[in-house]
């Protein structure tokens, strides 16, 4: 309830939410030395790859490296909204 009203006014933290991103990204980068150039990158070529067999909701998916120790995690949450149909099979 309280995230329709925050929207129907118009009080969204979408630029609060960029800067947390944005400082959550250069973290990663010094930790695992790829840069948030290149993590941009593999988010937009796994978008394109998943969008061609899947209608995903861009605007709420989630890309991140996650470290633990000396290992680390491609993380993706991608909102499918649905399947797209096999076109010529």
């Amino acid at each position: 309830m309280l995230e329709f009203l925050t929207k129907l006014f118009g009080r969204d933290s979408g630029s609060k939410n960029v800067a947390k991103e944005r400082l959550r990204l250069v973290l990663v980068h010094d930790r695992t030395s790829i840069s948030p150039h290149i993590l941009e990158a593999l988010k937009a070529d796994m978008i394109q790859v998943i969008s061609n067999y899947m209608l995903i909701d861009e605007t709420n998916l989630e890309v991140s490296l996650d470290s633990s120790g000396n290992t680390v995690a491609l993380v993706a949450n991608i909102p499918v909204k649905g399947m797209k149909r096999a076109s010529g099979a």
